[in-house]
């Protein structure tokens, strides 16, 4: 796809009503610090349209980029950041939650793993949560350049069984310095828009 704009079009806190959007919508799930916006900056071709930071838990609101004017990116919040009271935690849950379930637009979601880690409790919930919602999450495999290319498969494997994935999961090793994994990822959205129907 390429990519004429890009904006950030509503940001939504714990409190807000989320919006009833027209437009597709590809959402993003991961753990702080997985480098979820690194992977949609390297998408979508910019260098800080999505904010990232070297402080984990930045991103507290579920924040909608209108692409193209024919998609949304959501990027939702990140979990299982330490320093975040458990109250927050448990609002940004069923902040999430809330919008997996109520929206009308949501073809399919990426669940960002840090290839270099076995997915932890977080990730396990954030993925059966997924799974609950009806949605089917393709796995992102992020920071793949931090890895020897030997090592890729043995990586790949222990996210597979440590989420317990079905043989027909998506998975797509991801590098945001060599951008290895976008064409894969672009292919997969323009497929499940052109469908018109949700990975479930």
């Amino acid at each position: 796809m390429v990519i004429k704009s890009a904006e950030l079009e509503t940001v939504c806190g714990i409190t807000s009503k989320l919006p009833e959007n027209e437009l597709p919508e590809i959402a993003f799930a991961g753990k702080s610090n997985v480098g979820k916006s690194s992977l949609i900056n390297g998408l979508l071709n910019r260098k800080a349209l999505a904010r990232t930071s070297s402080s984990p838990g930045k991103t507290q609101t579920i924040n909608f980029y209108n692409i193209n004017k024919e998609l949304y990116f959501v990027d939702l919040p990140g979990y299982g950041y330490a320093k975040v009271s458990m109250e927050i935690r448990n609002k940004w849950g069923k902040m999430i939650e809330k919008y997996l379930h109520t929206s009308d637009q949501l073809k399919t979601v990426f669940l960002l793993i840090d290839i270099r880690h076995a997915p932890g409790e977080n990730d396990i919930t954030m993925y059966d949560w997924i799974v609950a919602n009806g949605y089917r999450p393709v796995i992102i495999a992020t920071k793949l350049d931090k890895i020897k290319r030997s090592q890729k498969d043995k990586c790949i494997k222990v996210i597979k069984e440590k989420l317990k994935l079905t043989p027909d999961t998506k998975i797509i090793p991801f590098s945001a310095v060599s951008k290895q994994g976008k064409e894969d990822i672009w292919n997969l959205i323009e497929t499940t828009i052109a469908d018109g129907v949700s990975e479930e």
